[in-house]
């Protein structure tokens, strides 16, 4: 039986960066890749109805070892990565028994992880972590959650004194760009609720998360050889910086935390002929979020009565909401975690996720599903790294839910 460790080095070798730009559904090649791979372990390993839809979404089932009774539970990953950096020829390696130091990333240049700027280290001290060379993320998020959930899976098939219901397995792709639930069918998947495995350090147990909706901005200026430009040049990379110094410095991401909503440049691009800006909305709180949203429109109008309505354009598209509301009817899916949680000696962190995961749109489509720590730190960069203790007790943790579900969970 393979480690959660040797699965997590194993997938991470796959460049599965996700790309919104991308016309393909799934947007990238080597999310199928990995596809195709979990298919394979998940057949060898003897699960049922093993399979990539041609969508790539994978999915599974554990049978019950119960009878037919006990609910059926979900667990569910993504794939990809995020493309806010690279994610091809990650090199991880394993700090043996961290030590409170700053750990060498790159001997070359000299790039550090320091718990003095990553405070989540001090957590870790005398575990083993899994690093980057500080020139790719690592794919913790969330190649982590992948390879839990399928250690954890290859221990309930092939341990029957481990007690279980049917359990059906899902690995979306494109979830960082927004889409991993696009096409997802929660009725054929036929999961009564699920957790996605799809959070942070170790304890972290998640059911609030931000309404998100993505503004994108085009400006259209007015190019002329600047010799001969006066008052007939618009600028239009002068007018995409103009409405960004519209908008309050202190909804920053830089600049807020907890249940602190922002609005984050998540992209700008263009000439002086025309400049696109595409901006992240969020905010836990449904009121300030649709106030966020109006503050865009508002300037954008005031940037199109100055300059012509034909040079500006605004359209914000929602892409999920807080899942809280859809959680709160199923609070036994909380209970049932920190119960979890406390039998393997892990305090539960309850706390709201700072951005969004597939359950947040599952949860709207009939699926409650909360989100599960997966031992991952600085997601999205070369910074990020993976705690190896975090990730077996992720596995432990899986086991243990899949067993009180089965045992307390209310009965269809």
């Amino acid at each position: 039986m393979q480690t959660v460790t040797e699965r997590f080095l194993r997938y991470v070798g796959l460049d599965t960066q996700s790309d919104d730009r991308s016309a393909s559904f799934p947007s990238t090649e080597g999310q199928l890749a990995l596809g195709r791979m979990l298919v394979e372990e998940l057949r060898e390993m003897g699960a049922e109805e093993a399979q990539m839809d041609e969508n790539g979404y994978v999915t599974a089932t554990l049978p019950s070892n119960l009878g037919p009774a006990a609910p059926t539970l979900g667990l569910i990953a993504h794939m990809d990565t995020a493309a806010d950096f690279s994610g091809a020829g990650v090199k991880a390696r394993i700090v043996k028994s961290y030590d409170g130091g700053a750990v060498l990333l790159n001997e070359q240049n000299g790039m550090e992880l320091r718990p003095e700027e990553f405070d989540s280290l001090r957590a870790c001290v005398g575990e083993d972590l899994i690093v980057t060379d500080g020139t790719t993320l690592l794919g913790g998020d969330d190649k982590a959650g992948v390879a839990e959930i399928m250690a954890a899976a290859d221990r309930l098939l092939h341990d029957p004194s481990l007690p279980h219901g049917r359990i059906r397995i899902a690995f979306t792709p494109d979830e960082e760009i927004g889409c991993g639930t696009d096409r997802f069918n929660v009725k054929d998947f036929g999961a009564d609720f699920a957790y996605t495995v799809d959070g942070g350090g170790l304890g972290e147990l998640e059911y609030e998360n931000f309404n998100a909706a993505t503004a994108r901005l085009v400006f259209r200026g007015v190019s002329i050889h600047p010799g001969s430009a006066k008052n007939k040049m618009i600028n239009a990379i002068r007018m995409g910086m103009e409405f960004d110094a519209m908008l309050p410095r202190f909804e920053d991401p830089a600049a807020t935390e907890g249940y602190e909503g922002f609005h984050h440049l998540h992209r700008f691009e263009g000439t002086a002929d025309c400049a696109e800006l595409e901006y992240l909305i969020r905010d836990h709180d449904r009121g300030r979020f649709e106030e966020k949203k109006a503050r865009f429109e508002k300037a954008a109008a005031y940037l199109g009565e100055r300059y012509g309505e034909e040079k500006v354009s605004c359209t914000i598209e929602d892409s999920y909401y807080n899942m809280k509301e859809q959680i709160l009817p199923h609070i036994h899916l909380i209970e049932t975690a920190e119960t979890a949680m406390r039998s393997l000696g892990i305090e539960p962190v309850v706390m709201p996720i700072r951005g969004g995961t597939d359950g947040a749109r599952l949860s709207y489509q009939g699926l409650p599903c909360p989100n599960l720590f997966t031992g991952t730190h600085n997601g999205h960069g070369p910074y990020e790294f993976v705690s190896i203790q975090a990730m077996e007790k992720a596995v432990e943790l899986l086991v243990r839910i899949a067993a009180l579900t089965a045992e307390n969970a209310p009965k269809k």
